[in-house]
């Protein structure tokens, strides 16, 4: 088959009256020879920088209209009529913007045509060079400021159902109990996300028993936050069928190890069971940092092991027994994102010393302890003089007067 009709139509700079723009490739349908070189002719006269090709049928076009930026119809082709042939031309040429040239002068036409998808309707002899340039240039821009605007509405429906999906993520804590308190806080590291790889529940199984858990996937992408909210389910499912204390966590890095899409993921977790009738706490930790405890105007880490990262390799956490001395206090569970900004302009970091010392500054007095989480933010957030990198995930529960 022989190659596409091109003429090329350039010269030194625009017609005075023609709008700027990049060099055009235009696709002329016709099958009448002396209408296609007069729409040669009467752009040759503006150099108007479109590089016209012809097609004398729908079949023919069909093979040429990769890579142009517009495509020009007339509605009476051989092998299609009328606004058949301009439906099939809009399907097939899906990317560019398209025009009718028709002879035939018909208002009612012009505006079902444009309905249809057509960026202009043109009839033959009513048009001049400028004109007709004026009109291809313009179809092109308003067929790329209506695939912007589709992509652009594309993105932001994404967008509102990542929203909702990620908030239908975030925890409900299943509490029922007035002896203590629970305030949360969560902040994802990625732009414009709801969740990240932090997590965070709180699970009351009997009158006198709270189990809380605070943990953080490795990495902040996507992937993690789908981790980290299967790790958060799973544990709430472990606890509500009573698994033994010394089975849950074992369990949980079974789900993380299987879930995981590459063997580096690791994650790390901070639990602590509440027994409130004995006023004490069991808290294990698998390489997350301490709770701190408020209590009598002073705060402390608790002085539990460690413990190893969960996914590396398997080990049960030691449980570690907390008693608390008076009916007033605080346990705060958070993940590392908070202690690991900078403090002044060098390496240091504020670390559990540093997130100690916030939280026994005497200025926090005059702070709620709905509103502390928010508040130790914003001072780590000073220190480390902008936004914290990574997320931040906090559990605040109180007992009492609660520090």
């Amino acid at each position: 088959m022989a190659g596409p009709s091109v003429v090329p139509y350039a010269g030194a700079g625009l017609h005075a009256n023609l709008p700027p723009g990049e060099r055009l490739r235009v696709l002329l349908v016709e099958d009448d020879e002396g209408d296609a070189f007069l729409v040669g002719e009467l752009l040759a006269e503006t150099n108007a920088m479109i590089d016209l090709l012809v097609a004398t049928s729908l079949s023919e076009a069909r093979q040429r209209v990769v890579g142009v930026d517009c495509v020009l119809l007339d509605l009476g082709l051989p092998d299609a009529q009328g606004l058949d042939g301009l439906r099939q031309v809009l399907e097939m040429a899906s990317g560019a913007a398209v025009c009718v040239l028709t002879g035939r002068s018909d208002e009612h036409l012009g505006i079902v045509a444009v309905a249809e998808g057509a960026q202009d309707y043109l009839v033959k002899g009513q048009v001049d060079g400028v004109l007709l340039a004026r009109a291809l240039r313009y179809a092109v821009e308003r067929k790329r400021a209506d695939e912007n605007a589709r992509r652009l509405r594309e993105v932001e429906l994404r967008q509102a159902e990542s929203a909702r999906l990620e908030r239908g993520l975030l925890p409900q804590p299943l509490m029922t109990t007035d002896q203590v308190s629970v305030h949360t806080f969560y902040r994802p590291g990625r732009h414009a996300a709801l969740i990240g790889g932090d997590f965070f529940d709180v699970v009351q199984t009997r009158p006198d028993r709270i189990d809380l858990i605070v943990g953080d996937v490795c990495g902040h992408g996507v992937d993690e936050a789908a981790l980290g909210v299967e790790l958060r389910v799973a544990w709430r499912a472990l606890i509500l069928a009573g698994v033994p204390d010394d089975e849950v966590l074992p369990a949980l890095e079974q789900v993380l190890m299987s879930e995981r899409r590459l063997q580096e993921i690791f994650a790390t977790v901070a639990t602590a069971r509440l027994h409130l009738a004995a006023n004490r706490a069991t808290v294990r930790l698998a390489g997350h940092p301490p709770p701190l405890l408020l209590s009598g105007g002073k705060v402390a880490p608790v002085p539990a092991k460690g413990g190893l990262l969960l996914g590396v390799r398997p080990r049960r956490p030691v449980a570690f027994d907390l008693e608390f001395d008076a009916d007033d206090w605080s346990l705060l569970m958070y993940t590392d994102g908070l202690i690991e900004g900078r403090v002044g302009t060098g390496d240091d970091r504020l670390d559990v010393a540093g997130l100690t010392g916030l939280l026994a500054d005497p200025a926090n007095r005059s702070v709620s302890l709905a509103e502390l989480p928010a508040w130790l933010v914003g001072r780590a957030e000073q220190l480390n003089g902008g936004p914290l990198a990574d997320d931040v995930a906090m559990l605040l529960v109180t007992r009492g007067g609660g520090r």
